[in-house]
């Protein structure tokens, strides 16, 4: 037999088998269009039951995810038994559980970065606008995606970390609370009376308004003594987020400095002793007017 007439007979044979399985596959296209609407239909209807609920929006969007992969896995299953009468929903499982291996190696990082989006999407303590660090990278949680987070930084760069970044290292997470302790050295000259710069400086900060006094001391501690100085350690509460901060830190400093000022007390320069083993020699000054005027 001829090479031609066996590819024209098995060709004729693919389009007999196509023929007599064309209306099971115009049943699975219509399954597989019923899926897909049955899928936007059920991310709606979980999106309406969930809207008037205090869960995360992090958490609904998970919700309606979950929601609508299952009913693809469900329509696709449906169609593969329609177009193959020969499989059954427990051939097509095992399959996948063969193949699931093979596609978990081969897709390891989207797999961990999936699951860990989950988990960082029940997390409580980090949330959607804290302002957060992790592995040098600071910013705001603008998003929280199954695979991914976006970071916003202060400077105004958007960072894209994957969900297993977050999820394995250490989360410094600066707006947990809605304020944040805030530390500043300041030094005063060693003639000045320890007991009455403290109370000045505590004055000052009282006075600044973005300082938190409810419930939150003030606390004033001379610290060391430094060079030229003996410095305090200066301690307030004031709002979490980074602007707050420099904001409170502007203000307290210019307070204190002002007030010091105001009660003539020294903020004194560095100081520096320079000693000699040997005596300098210094020549008289009329020496050194007549070395200036030779030629």
């Amino acid at each position: 037999m001829e090479p031609v007439q066996i590819l024209t007979e098995q060709l004729q044979e693919i389009a007999r088998g196509a023929v007599e399985l064309l209306p099971q596959i115009v049943v699975a296209i219509v399954v597989i269009v019923s899926t897909a609407l049955l899928s936007r239909l059920a991310k709606a209807m979980a999106g309406r039951v969930l809207k008037h609920t205090k869960i995360r929006q992090s958490l609904k969007e998970l919700a309606q995810l979950l929601v609508s992969i299952f009913i693809w896995i469900m329509g696709l299953m449906i169609a593969a038994v329609i177009v193959f009468p020969g499989l059954t929903p427990a051939s097509i499982l095992a399959g996948l559980g063969i193949g699931s291996v093979a596609i978990g190696f081969a897709f390891k990082d989207v797999f961990e970065n999936f699951l860990a989006g989950i988990i960082i999407l029940f997390r409580r303590e980090m949330r959607i606008g804290d302002h957060i660090e992790c592995e040098d990278i600071e910013g705001k949680v603008a998003h929280i995606a199954i695979r991914e987070s976006h970071i916003e930084r202060t400077d105004g760069q958007l960072v894209i970390v994957p969900n297993s970044m977050l999820f394995k290292n250490p989360v410094v997470i600066r707006t947990d609370k809605p304020h944040r302790r805030v530390t500043i050295i300041c030094g005063v000259a060693y003639d000045v009376d320890v007991d009455e710069a403290r109370d000045v400086i505590r004055q000052a900060v009282v006075a600044c308004d973005t300082v938190e006094q409810d419930n939150k001391p003030i606390q004033i501690f001379a610290q060391e003594f430094a060079s030229s100085s003996i410095n305090f350690e200066v301690t307030w509460w004031t709002g979490s987020t980074p602007v707050e901060v420099r904001t409170s830190k502007d203000q307290v400093v210019a307070g204190v400095k002002r007030a010091l000022d105001d009660a003539g007390l020294e903020i004194p320069f560095p100081y520096r002793t320079l000693t000699f083993k040997e005596p300098l020699p210094v020549a008289p000054q009329s020496d050194q007017s007549e070395h200036k005027q030779d030629p």
